[in-house]
């Protein structure tokens, strides 16, 4: 069995933004900063990769929900992080091209905060109330899963402060609802209301209450944490792969995926308890090695 890759206990650790907790296999990660309306401020966004990715590497739940206190979700990249222009803090050169190299280096790390999310074993789903505007749309667009409830909407803020969406926004969006949407969205920084957004298919459902959305989002991430764990990650890696290539590619990559993973006595719990009405016992993920 490999070690754990870090002796943090994320559950215990005093975060600056967020409150973790561990239960029934799944992991909640929630915005605690309601009094600020949850924006992400420069802790943020060294906090929530750390969390998820020491959540995911030692195998610590089998499901993460994110899920936020207060009025608002998030409203998105708190302003004293723009101090010294764009979104990006990058060292001040005399060079204006050496700053642009550096300043793309700087929003890949911003990026890399969110793509977490998606590049996790295990499914990530977000429970939305309120607004969700600007980075949080780029954070949620990340997650597998997204509920809301009936007061929240949807804000591609950064055309409204004139500039353009950068840390994930596009590429993903353009993935989940259609392109028209994005574009309009995009270019006028308008609200997208939680019955619409469902519509369009960017979130699940809509639930009239915050409690409602907590109880189902938690309750869907414990059905997950139920099924086999290996048959759950493998059906996120395909999901993502066929997302990012074509039909042949993914329809190959599958059938290769299956040679090594398929699991004979994964199937075989199932079945019997099924037989035996009962929970079925699979086998954690296995901790990841992150060093020789």
């Amino acid at each position: 069995m490999n070690a754990p890759v870090s002796a943090i206990d994320v559950t215990t650790t005093e975060w600056t933004c967020f409150d973790v907790t561990i239960e029934d296999k799944v992991a909640h990660i929630r915005l605690k900063r309601p009094e600020a309306l949850n924006t992400m401020v420069r802790a943020f966004w060294n906090e929530l990769p750390q969390i998820v990715r020491d959540i995911n590497d030692n195998a610590r739940a089998r499901c993460i929900v994110i899920s936020s206190t207060g009025k608002h979700f998030c409203a998105g990249m708190d302003l004293a992080v723009f101090q010294g222009g764009g979104s990006t803090s990058a060292p001040a050169s005399q060079d204006k091209h050496v700053n642009a190299e550096a300043m793309r280096y700087h929003v890949r790390l911003l990026q890399d905060s969110f793509s977490c999310l998606d590049q996790a074993r295990i499914p990530v789903i977000a429970a939305i109330q309120g607004g969700c505007i600007g980075g949080a749309v780029d954070m949620t667009s990340a997650c597998d899963i997204r509920y809301c409830t009936a007061d929240a909407f949807f804000v591609i803020q950064e055309i409204n402060i004139g500039m353009t969406a950068d840390v994930g926004t596009f590429p993903r969006l353009c993935k989940l609802i259609p392109e028209g949407w994005v574009r309009e969205l995009a270019y006028t920084g308008r609200r997208l209301p939680a019955q619409k957004a469902r519509e369009i298919g960017l979130v699940n459902e809509v639930f009239d209450t915050h409690e409602q959305l907590l109880e189902h989002a938690l309750g869907t991430a414990r059905e997950i944490a139920s099924k086999a764990p290996l048959a759950v990650t493998g059906s996120k890696v395909m999901i993502n792969y066929a997302r990012d290539h074509s039909i042949a590619d993914a329809l190959d990559y599958i059938a290769v995926w299956q040679t090594g993973m398929f699991s004979g006595p994964h199937m075989a719990e199932a079945f019997k308890a099924k037989a035996e009405k009962r929970e079925a016992d699979f086998p954690d993920l296995a901790p990841l090695r992150k060093e020789m």
